[in-house]
Order: C-alpha cells, then sequence, then structure tokens
C-alpha cells in the first residue's frame, strides 16, 4: 500500500471512529462546553478535534451536548497560558502542549523529556505510566482534571544551512519548546531559543534562528521549508499534550454527562494516537521528496541519524536532560519518575 493510500485509510478510519453509533444518544441534559482546542493549522486538529466538538459532540448526544470551539492561535493566544486560563474557569475545556507549560510546573515535561523514547510506542508506554501522576497533580493543584493524553509526531530539526548531526548544534540558534528540549539542545553547545509557533517561518527566513524543532508534519503544514532547507530526522521528543478540563466545572457536571465526555473523549485519544503514527512518515516524505498526500513535496534534504547520534541522544539525555528536569522539579518529582516512567525505559534518576 503506498503512502498516500495509507494516509486516506487512515483518515477514512478516523472518520468511522467519529461517526455516532445507532442509539447512542442519551437522555442527557443541555450542556454547552466552552473549548479552546490546540493548533488549528494541524492536521489533529483540523480532521479530528474541530470535527469531535463541533459536530460529532452533538449528534453522538441527540443534541443536547454541544461545544463552542476555538483553537487557541485563533485567540491570538500562544499556547503557555492556556492552562493558567482554564484554572481561572476563562473557558471550560482546552487542549495544549505539555511541554509549553514546563515553565510553571516541570513536572509537564516528565513524560516527554527529550532524548527518553527513542520511538513512539516506548513514548505511549511512559505516557501511561506517568498519567496517573499528572493526573493527581493537575487535580490536587492546578484545579483541573485530565481528560485525554496525546502528541504530535517525533519533534525533529528543520536547519537553515548543511545538518550532519547533532554535533553541529554547536553554535547555532535553535527554536525549542519547553525546558527539556532546550537542556538537550545547550548538551551540544546550541543556544536555545524561546519563540511561538507562529513566528518561527518567518525568523528562519530571515536567519534569526539556524533551526527549530517541531513535529514532522506540523513543520511541513507551516511551510518551514520556506525557510529550512535541512530535515534532520532523528526523534528528539514527540510534543505530548493534552486535554484538560476546569475541575470545578466538570465536578458540576452531571454524572451522566462527565461519563458521556469521559467516553467519547477516550475515543479520540484512540483516534489520535493512530493518526500520530501515520502522520510521522508523511511529514518526513512531505518535507522531502515525496510523496505527499497533502501538496507538492517540500524538497528539503533529509539527514538521518547516524548509530552514533543514536547513542549521543541517550547520553544528552542522560547527562543534561535527566538531571535537569530533577533539579527544576524537586524530589517528589524523581521519586514519581522512577517508580512509574523508570521502570519501562530500565533508568532511574539518582
Amino acid at each position: 500500500m503506498s503512502l498516500t493510500q495509507n494516509f486516506r485509510f487512515a483518515s477514512l478510519s478516523l472518520a468511522l471512529l467519529a461517526m455516532p453509533a445507532a442509539g447512542m444518544a442519551q437522555d442527557l441534559p443541555e450542556t454547552t462546553v466552552r473549548v479552546v482546542g490546540n493548533l488549528g493549522i494541524t492536521t489533529q486538529s483540523r480532521t479530528i478535534e474541530a470535527p469531535f466538538w463541533s459536530e460529532t459532540l452533538g449528534e453522538a448526544s441527540g443534541g443536547t451536548v454541544t461545544a463552542q470551539f476555538t483553537p487557541w492561535n485563533e485567540m491570538g493566544l500562544s499556547g503557555p497560558e492556556v492552562f493558567r486560563l482554564l484554572s481561572q474557569g476563562v473557558m471550560d475545556v482546552a487542549t495544549a502542549q505539555l511541554g509549553h507549560h514546563a515553565g510553571d510546573a516541570a513536572i509537564n515535561d516528565g513524560n516527554d523529556l527529550a532524548g527518553l523514547s527513542p520511538d513512539i510506542d516506548t513514548f505511549a508506554a511512559v505516557t501511561e505510566a506517568f498519567r496517573p501522576v499528572l493526573s493527581t497533580f493537575y487535580e490536587e493543584e492546578l484545579g483541573l482534571h485530565i481528560l485525554t493524553l496525546q502528541s504530535f509526531q517525533s519533534q525533529i530539526l528543520y536547519c537553515r544551512e548543511a545538518f550532519t548531526g547533532l554535533s553541529d548544534l554547536d553554535g547555532r540558534r535553535v527554536r525549542s519548546s519547553g525546558a527539556s528540549q532546550a537542556d538537550f539542545i545547550s548538551y551540544f553547545g546550541g543556544a536555545a531559543v524561546n519563540m511561538a509557533f507562529g513566528e518561527v517561518q518567518q525568523a528562519l527566513q530571515q536567519g534569526v534562528i539556524d533551526c527549530a524543532i517541531t513535529g514532522t508534519l506540523g513543520g511541513y503544514s507551516a511551510s518551514w521549508h520556506e525557510g529550512a532547507d535541512y530535515l534532520y530526522t532523528l526523534p528528539i521528543n514527540y510534543g505530548a499534550g493534552a486535554t484538560v478540563a476546569n475541575l470545578a466545572w466538570w465536578e458540576g457536571l452531571d454524572p451522566a454527562v462527565q461519563a458521556f465526555l469521559s467516553d467519547e473523549l477516550a475515543e479520540v485519544e484512540a483516534a489520535m494516537w493512530a493518526l500520530n503514527r501515520e502522520e510521522n512518515d508523511i511529514g518526513i516524505a512531505c518535507n522531502t521528496s515525496g510523496p505527499c498526500p497533502l501538496g507538492e513535496p517540500a524538497g528539503m534534504t533529509r539527514v538521518d541519524p547516524s548509530p552514533e547520534d543514536l547513542e549521543l541522544r541517550r547520553q544528552a539525555m542522560l547527562e543534561a536532560v535527566l538531571p535537569g528536569w530533577a533539579d527544576r522539579c524537586g524530589e517528589d518529582c524523581v521519586s514519581a519518575f522512577n517508580e512509574t516512567v523508570g521502570p519501562v525505559v530500565g533508568l532511574a534518576i539518582e
């Protein structure tokens, strides 16, 4: 099956998953959910998240549960403030990237530390192991209730100038999202730059930054190839995200609505994980020589990691990323990590 056929098959499967089953509508009280969605340009938002809140939710509930949905970028937000606003009750439910919120609470990096998961299967297992830790923290410390945990594709490097491996980060200014990525970049002598996603393309074009990290398909959708010529396919991390509810709002819902939303969103979460797996290779193909089911291939030069760089990634994680995160997050985080994530990846933080 070709890459294009794979993508069409995945899209069809996700569409079928979103269709309400016959007789699924329940006798639910009328409820309107104010939802701030994730970055609206992504296929994850356009093909799963937006249709779910705007159409599927109402259909599955017989019209009694509906949503007012807007992606956070269309509200003029940059990402890191989303969950703070959610805590204040500005919206009822929001989806955002955990790494964007690591500055507020380092625990947000715990399941997606740079270099921790060499592949998406490991990342999925780490995420499931860390879910109870994040859920408890969000409820007790932030007044929020986690509904789903998901991610984007592999987070990889887009660079302006020739790039052969991690040692080439030395001296380069690299847009990162989160302290974990910053520690990773700094380990190799690069300078991490905190920059909103929407500013990156122009910054690459103008030479304000030398490289930038994002998902394999996210960078294509945002036309980062117009400012970057080299795509380095080593997964650094996975852009972990969450869909979260204001806890007071959630606890005020009718229990039947809580159960309904939990069941529906569990299917959304599964669909997002399935899409991530399909889109990882699609994004690399679209950025390079194709085939690309979403448009013209961008023609970037593909650079795959050497065995030496795979070992360097782990070395950076052990010597810089884990110690940095432990210092920021504290002893309770370290203990929770060692009890949950540690057994999955076969390591412990001292």
